[in-house]
Parts: C-alpha cells; sequence; structure tokens
C-alpha cells in the first residue's frame, strides 16, 4: 500500500482514445497509481495526426479508423480547454469504456453519451466536427513525440529522468491489463529497462489480441 507521506512521482500519460491498446496501458497505469507512489497526468495525442500523411500505406479498416478518430481528440481538448485538465480521465474513462468494452461505435452519439457519463456539457460534442482546436492537439502531440521519436504510436508515457530531462518511451503494450502487485512489478521493471542508457527496444508478434474484462 501507498504511505500518502511520501512524495509521488509525476507520470504523463498521451493517448488517443480509439486506440484499444493504450486503453489497456492506461487501466494499467491506473493500477499502478494504487500500488506505487505515482501521480497522473493525462494528455491528448492523435493516431489521425500521426498517420496523416502517410494514409494510403494503411489497410482500409485503419484509414477509416483514422477518420473515426478526430472528433474523439477534439473533444478532449476541448473539455481540457473549457474544464481544466482534469476532466482528462473521467472523460477518457467513458470514452473508452464505450469504445472499447462496450464496443459502441466512435461516433457523436457515443461522444456525446460519454460526455453525459462524465459530467461535461454535451455541446462540447460540437468541437468533434471543426478543427477549432486542433492546433492545440497538434502542440500535445508533438510533445509526445519530440520525447520518443515518430516511429511509435500510443501510449507514450515520461517520468523524470536525470537532471530536468525526462524518461519516455512507447507503451508497454500488454493483454489483459495486469492488476494488483503483478502491475507494479511490470512497472518497475518498465522503469529499469527505460531508464537504461542506450536500450530502445523489446518487441515480440502479439499472438491474441485485446482482452478486455
Amino acid at each position: 500500500m501507498n504511505d500518502d507521506s511520501l512524495p509521488r512521482t509525476p507520470v504523463d500519460f498521451w493517448f488517443d482514445p480509439v486506440c484499444p491498446w493504450t486503453w489497456l496501458t492506461s487501466r494499467w497505469l491506473l493500477e499502478v497509481r494504487e500500488a506505487r507512489h505515482v501521480t497522473v497526468d493525462w494528455h491528448v495525442m492523435s493516431l489521425a495526426v500521426l498517420n496523416e500523411g502517410r494514409l494510403d500505406e494503411l489497410p482500409e479498416h485503419q484509414r477509416v479508423l483514422m477518420g473515426q478518430a478526430w472528433a474523439p481528440v477534439r473533444v478532449l481538448i476541448a473539455a481540457a480547454r473549457a474544464h481544466g485538465p482534469a476532466v482528462l480521465e473521467p472523460l477518457y474513462t467513458a470514452l473508452g469504456t464505450r469504445f472499447h468494452l462496450r464496443e459502441e461505435p466512435r461516433t457523436r452519439p457515443t461522444v456525446e453519451a460519454a460526455l453525459r457519463d462524465a459530467g461535461l456539457p454535451v455541446s462540447l460534442a460540437d468541437a468533434g466536427d471543426t478543427d477549432a482546436h486542433d492546433l492545440e492537439l497538434r502542440a500535445s502531440h508533438r510533445e509526445a513525440i519530440d520525447l520518443v521519436g515518430s516511429d511509435v504510436g500510443s501510449p507514450v508515457i515520461a517520468v523524470p529522468g536525470p537532471g530536468t530531462g525526462k524518461v519516455a518511451f512507447f507503451g508497454p503494450v500488454v493483454t489483459p491489463a495486469p492488476r494488483g502487485e503483478e502491475a507494479a512489478r511490470l512497472w518497475d521493471a518498465t522503469l529499469t529497462v527505460a531508464s537504461t542508457p542506450g536500450f530502445y527496444e523489446i518487441k515480440r508478434t502479439r499472438t491474441v489480441g485485446p482482452l478486455f474484462d
């Protein structure tokens, strides 16, 4: 259990709400927050922005997903601007629950329902149909990409590093989301490898899809 008298490590988490793998990583991070001395600051990144210059290289189903991905991230940015960054966690949870657990379509009615779930004005869904907040969206996305490079996706995690720098990494990609002490052990191990100078990658072929519980 956490000792609240001890200082907590700030963790920055960038996410795109349409990504099922990111959802699993985010649920793991919530478990980590219960078991380790961390706080989580939520930030928006965009797979639509990441892939906008290479849509022709993507399979058809991914091109469709990229088209659907714009509205949710625009709404998240608009909600944070209007109501403060603290709304990102509950709104992401509401969106992810509907997108991934309930398999609801990534459409405006689903976004409106998620806004109601998070206690936010349904009118914020209007932001999904406009590029009015795209400069802020791209700036948030760029902050993550500047830390890890453009050959990764969502999510990106950053923690304090040596001096005033940060240790940042993509992932981890895991299914199902570890819980309890298993989640904490994965966190400890991930920080160990990510903070090793010169370490870049561990990877193996995925043999199952996202498993939600």
